[in-house]
């Protein structure tokens, strides 16, 4: 496909008020986009809205697991901006790391609700007018939709979830003349990274049994712009940071290997038995 010039386009972002989203939004701007920034907290999205640009920005507040919610900010876009070109599905959650046995199902259920059909949400009452305008969506994902989800396994089913549906909406969209990338994050320095990972010493724990080289984080801004790099190269996978493309790659092989070594890694499943304790401790969700 051609390169998609983001001058004059305009484009939604969920999650937007802080973190990736914020960035991302910052990036699209910068490349001349009108951009609309989605929270669930209306304050936090206005001010991101407004220290991003006073007049081409616009902040609104939806959950995105409410379909009618979201189908009012896609009209309220239009309505404002004249159309809507690009869609990115940044909204997500993380429990607390715990095994599944230990996980409350409350937790459970609100991570796949969020993570899975929030993005749908978003994607398919988005879709009339990414068809009409041949633009494009980003799905988040993550590094856990191919690395084993031990300790956040609904995170990790979330998050192969739509990779799913990003690849197979790439394909669907591809006869309407737009597009779609799966955005995979490894550790960026998000709040949500700080909260479920550095205030977590049994998260902690977990990080310290892969290898070093993958615990390179990178920040927001530097996965905002690589976000947008991607939808301006209509880049089907957009992986940051890039030392994951490689696991990416040859998951088929590795996977097994990897998934055989944590079995039997007497370091992995001494944490695995701490978080296993946790049944019936308070498992707040971070966003």
């Amino acid at each position: 496909m051609a390169d998609y010039d983001l001058q004059g386009k305009v484009a939604l972002v969920t999650g937007g008020a802080r973190g990736i989203g914020f960035a991302t939004g910052q990036a699209l701007r910068a490349r001349g986009a009108s951009v609309v920034i989605v929270d669930l907290d209306p304050q936090a999205a206005q001010a991101a809205a407004a220290q991003i640009d006073d007049t081409h920005a616009l902040g609104l507040a939806a959950d995105v697991t409410d379909r009618g919610a979201m189908q009012r900010v896609v009209a309220t876009t239009v309505e404002r901006f004249g159309g809507l070109d690009v869609v990115m599905a940044n909204a997500g959650v993380v429990s607390k790391a715990a095994t599944l046995r230990a996980m409350s199902s409350e937790n459970v259920d609100r991570v796949i609700d969020v993570n899975i059909m929030g993005v749908v949400n978003t994607v398919e009452v988005a879709l009339p007018e990414i068809v009409r305008r041949q633009g494009h969506v980003v799905v988040v994902a993550s590094i856990y939709a191919f690395m084993n989800g031990i300790g956040t396994i609904p995170y990790a089913m979330s998050k192969a979830a739509v990779e799913q549906l990003g690849r197979a909406l790439r394909v669907e969209l591809a006869q309407h003349g737009a597009s779609a990338s799966v955005a995979y994050f490894g550790f960026i320095g998000t709040e949500m990274v700080h909260r479920a990972m550095d205030q977590d010493p049994l998260a902690g724990e977990m990080l310290a049994t892969l290898p070093k080289v993958l615990h390179k984080r990178l920040t927001p801004r530097q996965a905002g712009e690589a976000v947008v790099r991607g939808i301006e190269q209509r880049k089907p996978r957009i992986i940051v940071p890039r030392r994951w493309i490689a696991l990416s790659l040859l998951r088929g092989m590795l996977g097994p290997l990897l998934d055989a070594r944590q079995e039997r890694d007497a370091a992995t499943q001494a944490v695995l038995a701490k978080l296993d304790r946790r049944e019936g401790e308070e498992q707040p969700t971070t966003a």
